[in-house]
């Protein structure tokens, strides 16, 4: 599918920016040393939402792709907000800009990169009418990614049936979730404003804490424990894999687990669960076959454009484990709305001071409040004079 890109010649003319450069193909791994001020460079072909607010939250100057941000299979919404946080986006430039060495300072000039006086790469700026026109064009093909998904629901059905429907496979766990409620983390959609939302919840109920991969990280930053961290442990720091929580590697079904290696050099015994599926189903598949009565989901993925935006044929699984843990799961939007905080002692205080004033007001408009009120001023001047003889005897 040809995309409506703007020519670097029908762009205005925007003044050169220069800064330490960051260079990675993985934007998550990236994402981990980039600062403030800095240069990145990745190579991610339709840069979804997750890792676009990630980059952003980092507030580089500007972000190198050596792919497309958007190559019209869907209409991803990585490129739009970029453009929305102030951040430069040059496309296209090619593998040459990943040749760029980290620290160095380089000089962009429009879709040029320069290392010294030497071009490096040269690309396509984006700007909101190169992305809307992107987008248009992505929506025409988004039939295909349909029929596509749809296929690869099917055949994840087939493949990972006698798991989703009966638990065959799911591994024996320390922690206890039977009668209790889970709330899983997935570092994704808005997961830091719906933690925020959700401390009252997890306050009162305390549910079990499971943090998918860097969900892990979430959790301790909102100043939290896991109780379980399940992930292929690609993106969780090592402080979260030695708080003391359960760790279940995600493996594959051929029962390769790449993580299991880097969990036990920390001096931890993980427990493996083999799946097709992504992390996260594995967490909701686990907590739900372990008997939680309630899973809270933060930054998972609940539509279909979030599993497209997610930009593997494996969020099919996804899909289908939304259905198998039905009514259990309640996304972490629908819990702000729906909970209600029980009243705090300090609320309750202002509310008993607001009745006796509005009680006093009530009063004083009749004779008999008049007159009690009359008593208890002599009596409180009798108090008062009390007071000042005794301590001007003293004196």
């Amino acid at each position: 599918m040809r995309l409506r890109f703007r020519s670097r010649e029908s762009l205005p003319e925007r003044p050169g920016l220069t800064g330490t450069v960051r260079v990675d193909p993985r934007t998550k791994n990236l994402t981990k040393r980039l600062k403030a001020g800095e240069i990145a460079v990745i190579d991610h072909l339709d840069l979804d939402r997750v890792s676009a607010e990630a980059l952003a939250t980092c507030r580089p100057v500007a972000v190198l792709n050596a792919a497309r941000s958007t190559s019209g299979r869907y209409p991803n919404l990585g490129p739009e907000i970029l453009l929305q946080a102030g951040i430069t986006l040059i496309d296209d430039l090619g593998a040459d800009v990943l040749t760029l060495v980290e620290g160095h300072q380089v000089r962009v000039e429009g879709g040029s990169v320069y290392d010294g006086d030497r071009l490096v790469a040269e690309g396509v700026v984006q700007d909101a009418g190169s992305v809307a026109a992107a987008m248009e064009d992505a929506r025409a093909g988004l039939a295909v990614q349909l029929e596509s998904f749809a296929a690869n629901t099917m055949d994840y059905l087939r493949k990972e049936r006698e798991l989703l429907l009966d638990g065959v496979g799911v591994p024996d766990v320390r922690t206890v979730l039977q009668g209790r409620q889970a709330l899983i983390v997935v570092r994704g959609y808005h997961y830091r404003e719906d933690l925020v939302v959700l401390r009252p919840y997890i306050r009162e109920y305390r549910p079990v804490l499971i943090g998918v991969d860097g969900g892990a990280d979430a959790i301790l930053e909102a100043g939290w424990t896991p109780d379980m961290i399940v992930g292929d442990m690609d993106s969780v720091s090592d402080k979260a894999l030695t708080c003391g929580a359960e760790i279940v590697v995600h493996a594959y079904r051929d029962g390769r687990a790449p993580g299991v290696e880097r969990v036990e050099k920390l001096g931890v015994d993980p427990v493996v669960f083999p799946a097709t599926g992504t992390s996260e189903d594995v967490a909701m598949l686990l907590a739900d076959d372990k008997g939680a009565e309630l899973i809270v989901a933060v930054g998972t993925h609940a539509t279909l454009v979030e599993f497209l935006d997610k930009g593997r044929a494996g969020m099919a699984s996804t899909f289908l484990t939304r259905l198998r843990v039905g009514g259990k799961l309640v996304d972490a939007k629908g819990v702000s709305q729906l909970y209600r905080q029980r009243i705090a002692t300090w609320q309750l205080g202002l509310l008993i001071i607001a009745g006796l004033l509005a009680l006093g007001v009530a009063l004083a408009s009749t004779t008999a409040g008049q007159t009690l009120f009359g008593l208890v001023g002599a009596w409180f001047d009798d108090v008062w004079s009390s007071l000042g003889g005794l301590f001007g005897g003293a004196g």
